[in-house]
């Protein structure tokens, strides 16, 4: 019985022990100090005169007492364009980029939240700019977080229509908003540029688009999550399609042009009067990769594909629906990582009637069985393709249609090296890729590379 009193005391003493301690007393020793997450912060490259994300961390008093902030301040006040809300309080023009009588009690934190809207640099290539977030401690101890960034000088673009023949050819960035549209009596040349779309529309062509050397993508600069940038992430501009060659539109040649992470279409050819004599598109040396629809949808189009890469896709990589498509040394990949329901490697059917599919020394590959989708969609309608010294994954065909395939290898999910293998890299987690061929593979001398 007196153990059991003894023991009831005893907590009693405890609990008065805790419940009396100051947890309002403040130290002004030298060696309190704040935990910081780091002593930099590395934010992403940022337009001149665009905002960049926020970005935000914690900082910590893990010491017995409480610390006092006589001021949290920028060391160049608000010469650089960083923007910091500390615990609330906002470090800008009216209090002098700096915020005072701060306190962390024992065992607390503060959130600090910083953006960044830089000015022109005035130069060519991107330039760090930097600032010192400074914590000045009631003991005189000044701990600091470094702010960093890139910041690149960008020209700026909005809603613009060609009317007349013209070209964009910039070694600065190009940044668009409300997208371009090239009128039918004109012919856009772009070359030697990086376009960056700020979010809907893309190029609607009417007339005539002649590109070279040419990068297309969103104007995202920064990341999803630490690992993984948005210039990695499909449906980042282009919603209605990143090119759309409308009917009156014809003789568009794309060479070495890059078009990534677009939306419902990385291009797509609209239906027209068909002319085999004509070229509606001509594709050399390009890539359209990751996008949220259709890769290259062609319709009733005459269209030539060469040396071409087109990958990942939540539709198809390639889409033809009636007309004539030659398809020569090109990579066809279906590696779309978001979606199971993801589609073909290559559809193409007649509902409009096909003149001509001709796939020659190119690679169709993916993560199915079967990645090669033709479809008779009308008996009335012409028919016609046909596949050499390609690699398909798709079964063997054994109907009449066999003749039109030659020298095929027919690649099944039993092969010790298909689908992924066949590839440098394909990094599904952090969605880089690399469809150069790997010495091991089995379709050496075919593909785009």
């Amino acid at each position: 019985m007196m153990r059991r009193i003894f023991f009831f005391v005893w907590l009693l003493a405890v609990l008065l022990f805790w419940a009396c301690r100051d947890d309002d007393s403040f130290t002004t020793s030298r060696q309190a100090l704040l935990t910081l997450p780091s002593d930099t912060l590395s934010m992403d490259t940022v337009f001149a005169n665009t905002g960049s994300s926020t970005y935000t961390f914690w900082i910590y008093n893990r010491t017995d007492d409480g610390i006092r902030l006589n001021s949290v301040r920028l060391r160049q006040g608000n010469q650089t364009g960083f923007r910091v809300n500390v615990d609330g309080g906002y470090l800008d023009n009216r209090t002098g980029s700096v915020v005072t009588g701060l306190e962390v009690r024992r065992g607390d934190s503060i959130r600090v939240f910083v953006e960044l809207t830089p000015s022109e640099i005035h130069e060519e290539e991107p330039q760090m700019i930097t600032e010192d977030l400074v914590f000045s401690l009631e003991s005189g101890v000044e701990q600091r977080i470094v702010l960093r960034s890139w910041v690149w000088d960008a020209v700026f673009m909005h809603d613009v229509t060609i009317s007349s023949d013209t070209l964009i050819e910039s070694r600065q960035p190009i940044v668009v908003y409300g997208g371009l549209r090239v009128d039918s009596a004109a012919t856009l040349t772009i070359r030697n540029t990086t376009l960056y779309f700020h979010d809907g529309l893309g190029i609607d062509v009417y007339g005539r688009l002649l590109t070279d050397s040419v990068t297309m993508r969103g104007d995202r600069l920064d990341r999803m999550f630490p690992y993984l940038p948005y210039d990695h992430v499909s449906g980042q501009w282009g919603k209605q399609g990143g090119i759309v060659i409308h009917a009156s539109s014809t003789g568009n040649v794309l060479r070495r042009t890059e078009i990534r992470n677009a939306g419902q279409y990385g291009i797509v050819c609209d239906s027209a009067a068909f002319s085999a004599d004509t070229l509606r598109l001509d594709m050399e040396r390009c890539v359209v990769h990751n996008c949220t629809g259709t890769g290259v949808a062609g319709r009733h189009a005459n269209i030539r594909l060469r040396e071409c890469q087109l990958t990942n896709m939540l539709g198809d990589c390639l889409a033809v629906n009636g007309g004539r498509v030659t398809v020569s040394r090109c990579t066809l990949a279906q590696f779309y990582p978001f979606s199971g329901n993801r589609g073909a490697a290559l559809r193409f059917g007649n509902e409009l009637p096909l003149y001509g599919l001709v796939c020659d020394s190119s690679i169709v590959t993916g993560y199915e069985a079967d990645v090669v989708m033709g479809e008779r969609a009308d008996t009335a309608n012409v028919f016609e393709f046909s596949f050499t010294n390609t690699l398909l994954r798709t079964p063997r065909v054994e109907t009449d249609d066999s003749v039109r395939f030659a020298n095929i290898l027919w690649e099944t999910p039993k092969d010790s090296i298909q689908g992924t293998k066949h590839f440098l890299q394909i990094d599904e987690k952090n969605l880089v890729y690399d469809f150069h061929l790997d010495s091991l593979s089995t379709a050496q001398g075919l593909g785009c590379y």
